[in-house]
């Protein structure tokens, strides 16, 4: 029933995101090297937070700002359960997010180096693209060989370990498929590339 229930939200947010017109983040070397260039991202905070999602979800999200201990600053108070984080300014790419109440959840968790919930599954939508030091340590800063892991506009399931145990992860993953990052740590979650 949990895979069922799962992959309809996939297939839902497939759906929903057909009709946004993000730009997409710079494709890694074993990508489709003539996708478009992405725009610059915002310097606002809010405006910047609130480019990760679908507009109509964006419009009603709260905006806050995450510190280095996992502390939430409110920059702007939301009514539908959603929350938007602007670009992180010491990674190369743009990487807001916006997530629903359980992947937020996850989120702190992680930046607070704490369990996260068990089987609770959530939501994340990156449609600014992200970019990440590794694939395999949630906590890396800088790129162990050089080369940040660039994924264009995609979707996170997080909480759901018999998900992720189905894509492969490893360093270099194929960011153009769905596959797990930071596998094999409590933070392993499913990516979904959206067009």
């Amino acid at each position: 029933m949990m895979r069922l229930l799962t992959l309809s939200m996939l297939a839902g947010t497939a759906i929903a995101l057909t009709s946004c017109n993000k730009p997409a983040a710079p494709e890694p070397a074993n990508e489709v090297a003539n996708m478009a260039e992405p725009a610059a991202a915002p310097k606002d905070p809010i405006e910047s937070a609130l480019s990760a999602a679908p507009a109509g979800l964006a419009s009603a999200a709260a905006v806050v700002s995450a510190s280095a201990d996992g502390t939430m600053k409110s920059l702007r108070e939301g009514t539908n359960g959603f929350t938007c984080m602007p670009d992180n300014p010491v990674t190369p790419g743009p990487d807001p997010m916006c997530m629903d109440a359980n992947a937020m959840k996850w989120a702190q968790a992680w930046i607070g180096k704490k369990a996260p919930p068990a089987d609770t599954v959530g939501l994340i939508y990156m449609l600014a693209g992200g970019t990440d030091a590794s694939n395999t340590d949630p906590y890396a800063t800088d790129p162990s060989k050089g080369k940040w892991v660039e994924t264009g506009p995609h979707v996170m399931i997080v909480g759901a370990p018999s998900l992720t145990a189905q894509y492969k992860g490893g360093e270099s993953p194929d960011t153009a498929a769905p596959y797990t990052m930071w596998e094999g740590t409590p933070y392993a979650h499913v990516m979904v590339p959206v067009k």
